[in-house]
């Protein structure tokens, strides 16, 4: 049976891959993860320059996932080139960095600085980062702002770019659509879900950031929803994720329309989740005499 999906051009041996912030660069799961089995390995957002991230704590364990204000820590493009990609490089899998950015210009320098990175087959590009020049409304929450850095950043990859759509907005669709026109070669959501705990004995915020993301089982249903809007409002590839923990769930999304999809909370949960989720989607398949997986995106109308 055929488990190759094509993103933008680019082949993945199948549709599994890492959600980023979950799965360091892959280093830090290469001895529990056969990184080989990958479709792809989605690394940890990277920023021009080095992001300390934000006070602890900044974990907090909620009913059917997790709330995390991390702040997108990351030791800058220069380390990210000089150690990662080289290990990276060592595996069968495609690489995908995810760019963090606060400003335009910012993220216009990762995307710069990988250009002739050869390696590097696709990049996702975080619009979830607070604009700071836009009194720290995320790029990804405007269409119109969405519809800029998406066009400038397009002007300048060299590489096929992904941008990453927040949830924490009306229309879903109109963002979808908003990216695609500006030159988006496809788009992966959702991401995190703005939530907020509260710890009820010593009366005060669970985390130090007051807010943060919320991941985990317990968003798939929104993230499903998302996405099947998403894919029917345009014509590129879009990526699933949220609360994937089992190949059933993947199989959902792909049939909501999804073309490829990305574990990321399972993975601090179980370290082998990627490889179980392979093997689920290739259960189902022979269970139901499915021989090219591509027959499932969006079959579900």
């Amino acid at each position: 049976m055929n488990t190759q999906v094509n993103i933008a051009g680019v082949t993945l041996k199948n549709p599994v891959m890492t959600g980023s912030g979950t799965f360091g660069s892959g280093m830090e799961y290469s001895e529990f993860v056969d990184l080989n089995r990958l479709g792809a390995v989605v690394t940890k957002g990277v920023a021009n320059v080095p992001w300390p991230g934000n006070p602890t704590p900044r974990v907090a364990e909620v009913y059917g996932g997790m709330l995390n204000a991390i702040g997108l820590q990351n030791p800058g493009i220069d380390v990210f080139m000089e150690r990662d990609i080289p290990f990276l490089k060592q595996y069968d899998t495609k690489i995908i960095v995810n760019v963090c950015g606060k400003t335009e210009e910012d993220y216009l320098e990762v995307v710069e600085k990988l250009a002739d990175e050869s390696a590097v087959s696709l990049l996702e590009i975080n619009v979830s980062c607070p604009n700071v020049k836009e009194g720290a409304i995320a790029f990804g929450q405007k269409a119109d702002a969405l519809y800029h850095i998406t066009e400038r950043i397009k002007k300048k990859a060299r590489q096929p770019i992904i941008m990453k759509l927040s949830p924490n907005v009306t229309d879903i669709a109109e963002m979808a659509r908003a990216a695609e026109a500006a030159g988006a070669d496809a788009l992966s959501l959702i991401n995190t879900i703005t939530g907020m705990k509260i710890d009820i004995h010593r009366r005060c915020f669970a985390l130090a950031n007051r807010t943060g993301g919320m991941s985990g089982p317990a968003i798939k249903p929104v993230a499903v929803r998302m996405v099947y809007q998403a894919s029917h409002a345009v014509r590129i590839p879009v990526i699933g994720m949220g609360g994937i923990a089992t190949g059933e769930d993947a199989i959902e999304f792909i049939l909501a329309g999804a073309t490829a999809v990305s574990v990321g909370a399972m993975n601090f949960v179980d370290p082998y989740s990627t490889i179980k989720v392979i093997q689920g989607i290739e259960d189902y398949m022979r269970a139901y005499n499915v021989e090219d997986i591509t027959d499932l995106i969006g079959a579900v109308v």
